[in-house]
């Protein structure tokens, strides 16, 4: 049962976003499918709650952000949405059940000092996990500065940018109404699509 973690200490970088959508594409695929959420907020388990029936179901999946249950039974894919300010114990349980570790990152000066922190830590306690890390910008506009900048850091990494997402309202809208860019007509978001092929390809495998 792959396990996919998405996690970074900053907050409002999109781990709800991108957890989220995670879970759609895994849905979209007939796969049996459980969210769970660390996050005080819950944003994951409230937009569970706005799923339409008619879409691929998502299971939720109740999650003590101080105590990581044991895995549940009768699902083939599970997706964790992390709170902030994710580290020590916390996050030692998280990689002892992580297959897969989604880092979102935003092009801020901020995001990108905090991450390489968390990145940091992550690789300490990677010593004895064999969990793979990637990275997805988030909220990217390529004719910025601030893009520029991502740009500078992620190339300073030894590990993958899985995706590059630009700003755009469609995840809001998708959200509000509990749906991802996976249970629309492809032509309304096609160009969202194409930029998760590779973190989707990077997720399958």
């Amino acid at each position: 049962m792959p396990v996919v973690v998405v996690a970074n200490p900053k907050g409002g970088v999109g781990k709800s976003t991108v957890a989220t959508n995670v879970a759609g594409w895994y849905a979209s695929r007939g796969h049996v499918v459980m969210l769970g959420d660390a996050d005080r907020q819950q944003s994951s388990r409230l937009w569970l709650g706005l799923r339409p029936p008619q879409v691929p179901p998502i299971q939720g999946w109740e999650v003590d952000r101080d105590h990581i249950a044991r895995l549940p039974k009768g699902v083939t894919h599970v997706v964790l949405d992390t709170p902030a300010g994710l580290h020590g114990k916390a996050l030692q349980q998280v990689l002892k059940i992580a297959d897969k570790i989604v880092v979102p990152l935003q092009p801020s000066v901020f995001d990108i000092f905090a991450t390489r922190a968390f990145l940091d830590d992550l690789a300490e306690h990677r010593k004895h996990n064999h969990a793979q890390v990637g990275i997805v910008g988030t909220r990217v506009d390529a004719r910025t500065i601030a893009a520029d900048h991502l740009q500078e850091f992620v190339a300073g990494l030894d590990l993958p940018v899985l995706a590059t997402l630009r700003p755009t309202q469609n995840y809001v809208h998708l959200a509000a109404r509990g749906l991802t860019l996976f249970d629309v007509a492809p032509h309304r978001v096609e160009r969202d699509l194409q930029q998760w092929e590779g973190l989707c390809r990077w997720l399958d495998t």
